[in-house]
């Protein structure tokens, strides 16, 4: 450093070079770095950027069965039938009353379903939104509920970038930001912006515009960069290859189509006008089932071959499909729906990493949307059901919480209980951890167990050992 400054004193000139062959501008990759910017995170996810994946991600899920398999695949497995929590406050008469009140109340909100619409519109729209409102027809204590609304309603309404431009406070496309960074309130239109007239949308381009505490809003997105406060659909990067794809099947198609539309081409050769019988070029001639025929002397009945390279198809297809995946982990096998061309271990190894792909979706989602949820819902609880003996000052942090998912089924289960013995004998694992892999709280299997087997006892289905003294 203090060499180039004594170069800078002297007046030598300094010469700026690059070891990295990407950073490097030449006449042949010129073009393909051409739209490559340094753009801040909302600068490249502007709103009318976001509007156009939006609407272009909407088209394809709406049109490719694979792009709809996916998301739908991948939204189910992440949600499942739905979270459950468990309580661990030492008090198991809270932990379960509390616990089963939630359930119920989910049920009666629909909260699995309304989950799996948010898992959806994140992979589709980028994003999802869903607003905690008071509904006074819930067939439950707990009235609190979920409004699931698109991300076109989250935007900036015209006169907001005037108020809000200042160093306190800043404003992301909708969303009020503090100092802090930390989201203040939403702006949500009251009507959808491609709404009807019929559906009360907006007459003349005009939109009216509520505003949304922080603390009453559900943003579920990915953080890809630091700074961002705005999600991109997560198909964005191969909404391209799905038009691929479907360019080459229809060209496919079409060539398979044009070879069978003629049944037969009658043709020469002769020489040009040496023909005993003039035929009119590009004449149709009718042809009957099961007939025999002859043709004037000179003439030949051949037909057209399918020239298009349809072998190499099914191999394109896998090799896009495959790309595809990539951008939600999800291996070609589940993709096409076909483990026809996987053998038992690849196909495992295939499947493990799309399940640690699912695990990561599922504590996005317990952090972004299920705990704020219940911090909401606990308020609510302590007010509508006294007796219970929470107070409604208590912050649902104090209660230490964990959500169940629904596990995944191994392939052989039998190697997969043998695995599960060995663990637990070599004490590398616990019935916690075992039972957490499928989905279920090994406390309350525990006690269903030490319950059916006191029940069967009763019964006289399982004999007391002799010498007991009580139940085993």
């Amino acid at each position: 450093m203090r060499f180039f400054h004594w170069l800078r004193r002297a007046g030598a000139a300094v010469v700026r070079a690059t070891r990295y062959d990407a950073a490097i501008t030449t006449r042949e990759n010129a073009r393909h770095w051409s739209l490559a910017d340094g753009l801040s995170p909302d600068g490249s996810m502007s709103a009318e950027v976001r509007r156009t994946l939006r609407q272009r991600s909407r088209y394809e899920v709406s049109n490719n069965a694979y792009a709809r398999g996916m998301v739908v695949t991948v939204a189910e497995d992440v949600i499942g039938t739905g979270p459950r929590p468990r309580l661990r406050t030492g008090d198991d008469t809270l932990n379960r009353r509390v616990q089963r009140d939630f359930l119920l109340w989910s049920a009666a909100v629909s909260l699995p379903e309304k989950l799996r619409a948010m898992a959806q519109a994140k992979l589709i729209d980028g994003e999802a939104f869903a607003v905690l409102v008071d509904n006074p027809r819930l067939r439950h204590p707990v009235r609190l509920d979920l409004k699931l609304i698109e991300a076109d309603r989250v935007t900036a309404p015209p006169s907001s970038l005037t108020r809000f431009g200042s160093a306190r406070r800043r404003f992301a496309d909708g969303i009020v930001l503090d100092a802090a960074d930390n989201p203040i309130r939403y702006y949500v239109a009251r009507h959808h912006p491609g709404a009807l007239p019929s559906e009360g949308g907006p007459f003349g381009g005009s939109l009216l515009f509520d505003t949304v505490e922080a603390g009453d809003m559900i943003h579920w997105y990915r953080l890809d960069r630091p700074e961002q406060h705005r999600g991109l659909p997560e198909l964005t990067a191969v909404l391209p290859l799905f038009a691929q794809l479907r360019r080459y099947t229809l060209a496919v198609l079409a060539s398979a189509e044009t070879a069978a539309d003629f049944a037969a081409v009658i043709y020469t050769d002769t020489p040009a006008g040496g023909e005993s019988i003039q035929a009119t070029p590009f004449d149709v001639i009718s042809l009957e089932k099961r007939m025999a025929t002859t043709l004037p002397d000179g003439w030949k009945l051949g037909q057209l071959k399918a020239e298009q390279p349809v072998t190499n198809y099914p191999q394109f297809k896998r090799e896009i499909l495959g790309e595809i995946g990539r951008v939600l982990r999800v291996p070609i096998n589940i993709m096409t729906g076909d483990s026809s061309q996987h053998g038992y271990a690849s196909g495992r190894l295939d499947y493990q990493s799309y399940q640690r792909a699912v695990k990561i979706e599922q504590d996005r989602c317990a952090s972004a949307v299920l705990a704020p949820l219940f911090r909401a819902w606990v308020r609510e609880y302590a007010l509508a059901c006294p007796e219970v003996g929470i107070s409604s000052h208590t912050r649902a942090e104090e209660y230490p919480l964990a959500w169940f998912w629904d596990g995944f089924e191994h392939v052989d289960p039998n190697k997969e209980a043998n695995a599960q013995a060995r663990r637990l004998k070599n004490r590398t694992s616990t019935l916690a951890a075992e039972y957490a892999r499928v989905g279920k709280d090994w406390e309350e299997e525990i006690g269903q167990y030490a319950r059916e087997k006191q029940r069967l006892r009763e019964l006289g289905l399982i004999k007391r050992p002799t010498g007991a003294a009580g139940p085993r």
